[in-house]
């Protein structure tokens, strides 16, 4: 069995194309749901496998629109993801992050970490991450990921948080700026669809608008993490991971 811990798991977009590709998926705490991580220990050796995205709010290039707003952008917490890496040892793990953060480092992990557009991976969304994956044999994630021949015709912009998006706006930098913050019910129907997610997604879940907005566009597009999820599922199998051994 491929039991994966998930540390930061939000709403859980990543934690479900791992699931999808049929990994077990065990979800740590988060805030979202009064969870903290700084007082998590992960069992050791118990699972095989490690995902998580820490906040990326303090090396977001939108960062200094948020100070400048007034607002305080989350801590950097890939030393708390670093930590619980090394106490719970898997076999293998994988953070997920925007391209400027720092790179995690493990003791006893070799990390090679790459760039990931979803629309490479055959998503509308105009989306880049950095995906960090670690492992004792050094193995290159990157390899077993399949790309689209073409990306799609049609092109969505990224999703935020701060509910950015607006469907129909023009695409230039300084005129998408002034939306930063604009959160309506149409916005949020066009995120969960670049998100690669049904309709209903969140219809009867009990988070405010703005909650909502906030939740899908910290999670990780569907089709970047169903394609992830297999890369990984084939690494595990090409490269002979071992299982975790439970002490």
């Amino acid at each position: 069995m491929n039991l994966v811990l998930s540390l930061f798991p939000g709403i859980g977009l990543l934690d479900e194309a791992f699931e999808e590709a049929g990994f077990c998926v065990v979800r740590g705490p988060d805030l979202l749901w009064g969870g903290d991580v700084h007082r998590f220990h992960p069992p050791v050796r118990r699972f095989d496998g490690m995902i998580g995205g820490p906040p990326c709010q303090a090396f977001s290039r939108l960062k200094h629109l948020v100070h400048h707003n007034g607002l305080t952008s989350a801590p950097n917490l890939i030393p708390e993801f670093e930590r619980c890496v090394g106490e719970g040892q898997p076999g293998w793990w994988l953070m997920e992050n925007v391209p400027d953060a720092p790179e995690p480092t493990v003791d006893g992990y070799e990390v090679r970490s790459f760039t990931l557009n979803n629309r490479w991976v055959g998503g509308e969304q105009n989306r880049i991450r950095r995906f960090s994956f670690g492992s004792r044999n050094g193995a290159d994630l990157r390899s077993f990921v399949t790309l689209e021949a073409l990306e799609a015709f049609a092109v969505g912009q990224a999703v935020c948080a701060s509910g950015g998006v607006k469907p129909g706006i023009p695409t230039g930098r300084t005129v998408r700026a002034k939306y930063l913050g604009w959160k309506t019910a149409e916005a949020l129907r066009e995120s969960i669809r670049l998100q690669g997610l049904p309709d209903d997604f969140l219809s009867k879940a009990p988070f405010t608008l703005e909650g909502k907005h906030r939740v899908v566009g910290n999670g990780v597009p569907l089709p970047m993490g169903r394609a992830i999820a297999a890369a990984v599922k084939k690494a595990i199998s090409d490269c002979g991971f071992q299982c975790a051994q439970p002490q």
